[in-house]
């Protein structure tokens, strides 16, 4: 009969009850558990595996750097409102509201590791994420553009609750490139978030999108459903640098 069940589960694809019904049949015998108890406890160790699988594969798919979370992530160096806004940010419930968030800082302050950290607890709650630099994000974009495959790659990108673009301005691209970069923003606008990092204020953007009316319009986008975070803080890597 073991053997029969056994496949049934693997054919039904129940691995975890497959796993453990024998040794948590011996513990219901022992405690006296109700046929319904006992399938009740199954299915619930089902489900907690299940969810723990499906939450490693998507931290797997996003290209997050996991080593980024919060429980090494200095929060009394940031400014308190900053500190405040991390704790709503965590909930995740801009997504729904199809927010951006925005983190503005000098190289060092912390703004990549913070939506790192925020991007994983997201997907502790089941939203999807993907963590991108600006550069190999664009090179992305601009290979689907010439293959005429780019709606296909937007459409793509949009099954994304959060989309994470780090270091926007960092690389100096072309026109053309540029072009990609604000068609996606474009795409996701009122539809689903950006996350991003700058260590650009919006008054130098124009370096990056190269025209006054394209830069205003990106900004615009970005801007309108927004929670923008200012990590006007010292670098934390030369500190550490000054104290070793």
């Amino acid at each position: 009969m073991e053997k029969v069940l056994d496949g049934y589960l693997k054919e039904l694809k129940l691995p975890s009850i497959r796993e453990w019904y024998r040794d948590m049949a011996k513990e219901a015998k022992r405690e006296n558990m109700g046929y319904e108890e006992y399938l009740l406890a199954l299915v619930e160790k089902e489900r907690e595996e299940r969810g723990a699988r499906r939450v490693e594969k998507m931290l797997k798919n996003s290209k997050l750097p996991l080593e980024k979370k919060f429980e090494s992530f200095e929060r009394g160096r940031l400014p308190q409102k900053v500190n405040a806004q991390i704790d709503v940010l965590a909930d995740g419930s801009f997504c729904d509201r199809k927010e951006n968030v925005l983190a503005f800082g000098n190289p060092g302050s912390g703004k990549t590791h913070l939506l790192c950290a925020i991007g994983q607890e997201l997907i502790y709650k089941g939203r999807k994420v993907l963590f991108k630099s600006c550069n190999f994000l664009v090179q992305d974009l601009l290979r689907a553009k010439k293959e005429l495959k780019l709606a296909r790659s937007l459409k793509k990108l949009a099954k994304y609750d959060a989309l994470i673009i780090d270091d926007i301005g960092y690389v100096q691209q072309n026109r053309e490139e540029m072009e990609v970069l604000f068609a996606l923003i474009s795409d996701r606008y009122e539809r689903s978030s950006i996350m991003l990092t700058s260590n650009l204020p919006f008054s130098g953007w124009e370096s990056i999108f190269k025209s006054p009316m394209t830069t205003a319009a990106a900004i615009d986008r970005l801007v309108h459903h927004s929670i923008i975070l200012e990590l006007n803080i010292p670098s934390y890597r030369l500190e550490h640098a000054k104290k070793g």
